[in-house]
């Protein structure tokens, strides 16, 4: 009687056992079923922008150098009474560094002196010729006399010729010390021109600022020697408007078409990350430059800095606006790449063109033109279906498209996901994706 409940038993036991394994089985196929991960269309505001890195630089520097050799003694004052210094704001005229002037100091005096010399040798010049011209004055009334008597008993003909030979050295002298006259008057001419060299560096001597501004570089101390051979020392270097200040951008040429002059740019530097510096292009530089292969060009930004935040030579990290679209139907990116395999297509959709560029029938289209075809794919059932659409442009996260069939708050598909397992974050919410600056920020809401 008891081996029939033995055999019952087991074959509970059994029955538990397959119906666990069953279980089990049914759970871990359902847990791997693959299932579509999807994304919700929106309408929103788009911005196109081209990213690179530059400088900040003063709108107009002025480079200070001096045109004489020698210790520098001093520096000026400036506008708060304090030393010529770095940050110091000066005016037109404004004396900057004084450099030793005892040699040049020399230098004018022995001008001064030739000067002198050579006025007093254009006077003696000026008399000797009035002498010169007296004297012949009386040569000439001698040999005009002799003239009239002629060669006789009167007057002997030696006597004649020396009055005519007289008259003739009379004009020569005369002649002569007219050319005397004129060559002390050049000698003159010439010594005020050493004179006037010799002043003139003598004041270079005193460096004084050519313009109104800050100095942004002070080159030189006190006590040191400058020499100016060939190449100007430079001694200060100053700003003229530091309210104003230009971004000089290294754009690569693959981007440089779409840079024009007028267009708005934004930008941020490491000293204040978290603040946005807006500004325009001013200028594209046509001298090129090529480094490692890669050809850039400088594009001159102008921005306003009248808040002074701005330094001279500061990182700037900037985005140039090349596109913007307002209320416009946008999709994700991922969107646009998902592909699905042939066997997940609905079988009603299976002739279309987007199908037969999964299974390869047909290329893709071309994705190079700002305006082409596109094809994103929305849940079927247990299938998806293929939607055609005109993609226009992208910021890189999302693209503004046209096209019937797809609506605001539509979901479609951007990539696969095992059932179970949580999709991937928002790239919205993502730290780590870069966040275009012209998007407006999302409102902080404090918690309850």
């Amino acid at each position: 009687m008891r081996r029939p409940l033995k055999v019952s038993l087991t074959a509970a036991a059994l029955l538990v056992l397959v119906t666990g394994w069953g279980v089990w089985q049914w759970r871990a196929h359902a847990a791997h079923k693959p299932s579509f991960r999807d994304a919700t269309v929106k309408r929103g505001d788009l911005y196109v922008t081209v990213t690179a890195t530059g400088t900040l630089e003063p709108e107009e520097v002025v480079d200070v150098g001096t045109q004489v050799a020698g210790q520098i003694l001093s520096f000026g004052k400036d506008k708060n009474g304090k030393a010529i210094d770095y940050g110091s704001v000066v005016e037109a005229g404004m004396v900057l560094a004084k450099i030793d002037d005892c040699l040049y100091a020399a230098d004018v005096n022995l001008a001064k002196a030739q000067l002198d010399q050579d006025k007093a040798g254009e006077v003696r010049a000026a008399a000797d010729l009035e002498q010169m011209k007296a004297k012949l004055v009386q040569a000439e009334a001698d040999w005009n006399r002799a003239q009239k008597l002629g060669p006789s008993e009167a007057l002997a003909p030696t006597t004649y010729d020396s009055y005519k030979a007289n008259y003739e050295i009379a004009k020569a002298n005369v002649a002569l010390d007219e050319a005397a006259l004129k060559q002390a008057l050049a000698t003159t001419v010439q010594a005020a021109a050493t004179l006037d060299r010799s002043q003139r560096t003598l004041d270079y001597c005193t460096i004084a600022s050519p313009v109104k501004g800050v100095i942004i570089d002070r080159r030189v101390t006190i006590g040191e020697t400058v020499v100016s051979s060939f190449n100007t020392p430079s001694l200060f270097l100053i700003a003229k408007d530091l309210t104003r200040m230009q971004v000089w951008i290294s754009v690569n040429e693959a981007d440089i078409g779409s840079i024009h002059p007028g267009q708005p740019v934004s930008f941020t530097v490491d000293a204040f990350p978290n603040q946005t510096f807006q500004g325009k292009v001013g200028k594209v530089r046509l001298n090129a430059t090529m480094t490692q292969n890669v050809v850039t060009y400088t594009v001159e930004v102008n921005t306003d800095n009248t808040s002074g935040k701005l330094l001279p030579y500061l990182t700037a990290n900037a985005q140039f606006l090349s596109g913007e679209r307002h209320h416009a139907l946008l999709v994700p990116n991922a969107a646009l790449r998902w592909r699905p395999q042939f066997e997940q297509i609905s079988p009603d959709f299976r002739d279309t063109p987007a199908a037969q560029q999964v299974a390869g029938h047909h290329p893709p289209p071309d994705s190079t033109e700002p305006r082409h075809p596109a094809t994103v794919w929305v849940a079927d059932g247990d299938f998806v279906k293929p939607i055609a659409l005109t993609a226009d442009l992208s910021d890189g996260t999302e693209t503004e498209v046209e096209g019937n069939g797809l609506a605001e708050g539509q979901q479609v598909i951007v990539g696969m996901q095992l059932a179970g397992n949580p999709g991937d974050a928002d790239a919205a919410n993502n730290p780590f994706v870069p966040q275009n600056p012209w998007r407006p920020k999302p409102k902080r809401t404090n918690p309850p």
